[in-house]
């Protein structure tokens, strides 16, 4: 009596432990395949669990063959679907995760056999309360039951085995099968003797196992599985090391990458260094691999209390990123030559015209003896001498001075304040504000080219200058009584005003026939705050 109650109190723990575990598992809304698998061989455990249960209270030969048929159902599950839970764990070849879908049909065969065993007592010789013995077919599929546990079991420790080292999981995965797998065989061959089956009770032990694994290393967790599944499949190439410098992980791009095998980091480094030729920083690096362009950074994973427990070196193809790069260098050259020899072109251009006139003024003034005026202009000359220098260096070194840049209407009367050889009126309409400030630069450099134009090819005696504050938008009016032309060819200057104009989302209008001046009209949109 007593064996029979510290046996049901066993299986009873047993039994609760496994349907805990199943329960907890399903609990998390697991539902990958993998997940799946160790659920059924979870239950295949508890009917082999039940049906010892049901066993110890058999009186009659009929509820002890009930109590064998049920724990068969479990026995003949496990075994095949351990190897697919395997399989799917270890993450075989699909070809051979796709051959195991075909083991629930063992299962079938091999239950059929059991419960027909009174037709042809090849299972079972004898079935009764007073006695069982085994047929020549119990021995073959207990065979098979332990070749298929023990292919899971090799699988598990041929993909987490690294070296001498297997993983964690692994082992308390491997554990898990192999124990009862031992005590059933150490039972049949009759090294142990007990009243009661004691392979069974041998997976309370497996339950601990299940749970440490659960627990502690986030086993069937659907996190890490997607997470690993991400990882795996990302294009930035990932290698994992431990605290001595082995390598746990490899991504399918590191693989990939770096085919040649190694098995801690300062082999990684080594054979990275055979492909880059030449030695790399083992923090951050830049190297070429025939075509590409990589970067590879090293980072450190450290647990709730900063201890690093592992090393991550992430390796990314670049070569798209650094072709733009260089490109964009290029880009970056032409645009600022391009800039220094707009800027050259329209400072240059109107301070060599402006002392161009003076000196025509001042020559003409001599001729006509008249000198009173010479002295000023050749001070004119001078000065604009000195500050066509200052813009000059300002051009190349991306200096401007801004002293007069303080509103348009400022900017565009120092333009013309220095105008001598022409008459030039400003015509301001509205009020400016703040709001037209971001222009400013734009419209002073437009007018003066301009100015600098009229003053060289139109032969105008007069320019008259248009400015209108229209609250939404500004517009300028810039009409000469020159010679005009027939045909407008829009060069260095004219474009230039076009560019500027047109990238803070203004328009420019350019007219001119022949003997009527040429006019230019340029309306600039303001956004009001």
């Amino acid at each position: 009596m007593a064996v029979t109650i510290t046996a049901t109190v066993l299986l009873l723990l047993g039994l609760g432990g496994m349907l805990g575990t199943v329960g907890w598992i399903l609990s998390r809304g697991n539902g990958n395949t993998m997940t799946k698998l160790f659920i059924v061989c979870q239950l295949s455990i508890v009917l082999w669990l039940v049906s010892q249960l049901l066993k110890l209270f058999s009186v009659t030969d009929n509820q002890l063959m009930i109590s064998y048929l049920i724990g068969n159902i479990g026995i003949c599950a496990f075994s095949p679907f351990w190897l697919m839970f395997s399989a799917e764990y270890a993450e075989a070849e699909a070809k051979f995760r796709r051959m195991t879908k075909f083991l629930p049909i063992v299962s079938v065969i091999m239950y059929t056999v059991i419960a027909t065993n009174p037709l042809h007592r090849l299972y079972y010789r004898n079935f009764g309360l007073s006695g069982i013995s085994y047929g020549i077919l119990f021995y073959l599929f207990q065979l098979l039951f332990y070749v298929f546990i023990i292919w899971g079991i090799s699988i598990m420790f041929i993909r987490h085995s690294k070296g001498n080292r297997v993983s964690a999981q692994s082992m308390l995965l491997a554990l898990a099968a192999a124990v009862p797998l031992i005590i059933n065989t150490l039972a049949i061959s009759g090294a142990i003797k007990s009243e009661i089956e004691l392979t069974p009770l041998f997976f309370a032990f497996s339950v601990i196992m299940v749970h440490i694994a659960i627990q502690r290393y986030g086993l069937l967790n659907i996190n890490r599985i997607a997470i690993h599944k991400t990882i795996d499949n990302i294009g930035t190439a990932a290698a994992i090391f431990d605290t001595e410098g082995n390598v746990t992980y490899r991504n399918k791009a590191m693989k990939s990458l770096v085919s040649a095998d190694f098995s801690d980091i300062s082999g990684f480094y080594a054979v990275l260094g055979q492909l880059a030729g030449a030695e790399l920083n083992k923090e951050s690096a830049e190297f070429t691999v025939g075509a590409e362009r990589y970067s590879l950074k090293k980072s450190s994973v450290c647990n709730e209390n900063g201890t690093v427990i592992a090393e991550i070196v992430l390796i990314s193809n670049i070569t798209e990123y650094y072709e733009l790069s260089q490109a964009e260098k290029r880009l970056s050259i032409e645009h600022e030559r391009n800039r220094i020899a707009q800027e050259i072109h329209d400072s240059a251009g109107h301070t060599f015209t402006m002392i161009s006139s003076l000196a025509k003024i001042s020559d003409a003034e001599l001729k006509k003896g008249v000198n009173g005026d010479v002295s000023r202009y050749l001070a004119e000359i001078d000065g604009l001498s000195r500050s066509g220098i200052t813009q000059l260096r300002c051009s190349i070194n991306n200096l401007r001075d801004d002293e007069f840049m303080t509103s348009i209407t400022r900017a565009v009367n120092t333009v013309t304040a220095a105008v001598r050889s022409m008459k030039v009126d400003v015509c301001i309409q509205g009020t400016e504000d703040d709001s037209y400030s971001f222009c400013i630069r734009e419209v002073y450099d437009s007018v003066k080219e301009i100015v600098t134009n009229t003053m060289r090819y139109s032969g105008a005696e007069r320019l008259d200058i248009i400015i209108k504050f229209l609250g939404d938008r500004l517009e300028l009016y810039i009409f000469d009584n020159g010679k005009g032309c027939s045909e407008i060819k829009e060069n260095n200057g004219l474009s230039g005003i076009r560019r500027r104009i047109e990238d803070i989302g203004g328009t420019v209008k350019f007219s001119s026939f022949e003997g009527e001046g040429f006019n230019t009209i340029i309306k600039i949109p303001v956004a009001k705050g």
